[in-house]
C-alpha cells in the first residue's frame, strides 16, 4: 500500500515538474543547497574544533567549509549553476562508464560472463553523455527530473 501511494505521488510530482520544468530545477537546487549549507557548517565547526590539535587540518576544514558555503549560496541564487554541475557530473559518469565498458570488453576473454557487461557499460555511458548535453539547459534538466519521477513512480507501484 505504501509503495502504491508513494508511486502515485511520484507520478503526480513528475507530471507537475514536466509541466513547470524550471520549478523542478529550482526546487532540487534549493534542497541540495540546504544540504550543502549543513555540510559547510559542519566543516567549519570541525575546523574550529581541530585548530588546537592540528592547525593544518583545522585550516583545511575551514577552507573546505567556506568553499562549500559559497557553492551552496551559488546554487540557491543561481539554479543555472545546478544545471551546469549536473551536466558535468553526467558527462564524467558517462565517460567513466564508457571506459569501464571498454575495460570489461578487453577482459571479457577471461570471463565466463562474456561481452555483455562491457557493451551495457558503453551504451549506458553514451546515454549519460547525451543526457549531460541536455542537462546544461535548465528546461531539459527539469524535464529529465520529471521523467525520472514518473519512471520511479511506475516502478514503485509495480514493486
Amino acid at each position: 500500500m505504501k509503495n502504491t501511494v508513494s508511486g502515485i505521488l511520484a507520478i503526480i510530482l513528475g507530471l507537475i515538474v514536466i509541466s513547470f520544468p524550471l520549478l523542478g530545477v529550482v526546487t532540487v537546487s534549493v534542497i541540495v543547497s540546504f544540504s550543502l549549507i549543513i555540510l559547510a557548517v559542519w566543516f567549519m565547526a570541525l575546523g574550529m574544533a581541530s585548530l588546537d590539535l592540528s592547525f593544518t587540518r583545522g585550516l583545511l576544514n575551514l577552507v573546505l567549509g567556506i568553499i562549500t558555503l559559497i557553492l551552496a549560496l551559488g546554487l540557491i541564487f543561481n539554479p543555472a549553476l545546478f544545471s551546469f554541475v549536473a551536466a558535468i557530473i553526467l558527462y564524467l559518469a558517462g565517460i567513466l562508464l564508457v571506459i569501464a565498458g571498454f575495460i570489461a570488453l578487453i577482459g571479457s576473454k577471461e570471463s565466463k560472463i562474456g561481452i555483455w557487461p562491457g557493451v551495457i557499460g558503453i551504451i549506458l555511458g553514451i546515454i549519460y553523455i547525451i543526457l549531460g548535453t541536455y542537462a546544461f539547459d535548465p528546461m531539459y534538466l527539469g524535464m529529465l527530473i520529471g521523467i525520472w519521477l514518473i519512471v520511479t513512480g511506475i516502478f514503485r507501484i509495480f514493486e
